[in-house]
């Protein structure tokens, strides 16, 4: 059976540490989906028009990187809901027969629980949560979840140091891709007025 992540984020913009999660997640799963969406319960401060074309390039970045394997990360803007069971409806029409895993930060495990038809989203998916440095995982709120049907799995998956929040507040071009950070600059997005001395930066561990 083919074996489909589902990635989908509200970041705001997202980050070398999101590709290298997307790196990660395309070793292990035969495809992985990717959307920019609209968290209900978060505010964002740039529209969801900007920040699906940021994460356009840094799919299109990491894909052009496959050099060894063929890409298997692909961009979904047609999946992106504020409800996840909708995505997910929308995923089993377009890849009918697969098995698919909802991938959560460890940020929104708290929240889930009052997520629309959560215990329906449940029943259809796995989940993997990948940890996030601030959020630990609580034992109560993962034994919440699996008494309402989930089916969780913890990423093996450290160093994730870089955050959206943290671009907004330092401007710290390592932060993200170059593409991006040129599209921030392109787009006067975060109230970006200087230009840093050099755009060009790697991710973290290459990806």
């Amino acid at each position: 059976m083919m074996q489909i992540a589902l990635f989908g984020t509200s970041a705001d913009p997202p980050t070398a540490a999101h590709q290298q999660i997307l790196y990660w997640l395309s070793q292990r799963f035969d495809w992985v989906a990717v959307w920019a969406s609209d968290n209900p319960f978060k505010s964002h401060q740039t529209s969801l028009r900007h920040r699906s074309a940021m994460l356009q390039l840094l799919v299109e970045s990491l894909n052009s990187r496959r050099t060894q394997t063929p890409a298997n990360v692909l961009f979904c803007p047609d999946l992106s809901s504020p409800r996840s069971l909708v995505t997910v409806e929308k995923a089993q029409q377009r890849w009918p027969g697969a098995e698919f895993t909802l991938v959560i930060g460890s940020d929104l495990v708290n929240q889930m629980t009052r997520w629309y038809r959560v215990e329906e989203l449940l029943e259809q998916v796995k989940l993997l949560v990948v940890p996030r440095p601030g959020y630990p995982l609580l034992k109560d709120n993962l034994q919440q979840l699996q008494q309402m049907g989930a089916k969780i799995a913890i990423a093996q998956l450290r160093g994730l140091q870089l955050s959206s929040t943290e671009y907004r507040e330092a401007r710290d071009p390592k932060i993200v891709i170059p593409p991006i950070q040129a599209y921030i600059h392109r787009e006067h997005l975060y109230e970006c007025q200087d230009t840093p001395k050099s755009l060009v930066t790697q991710s973290p561990s290459g990806y």
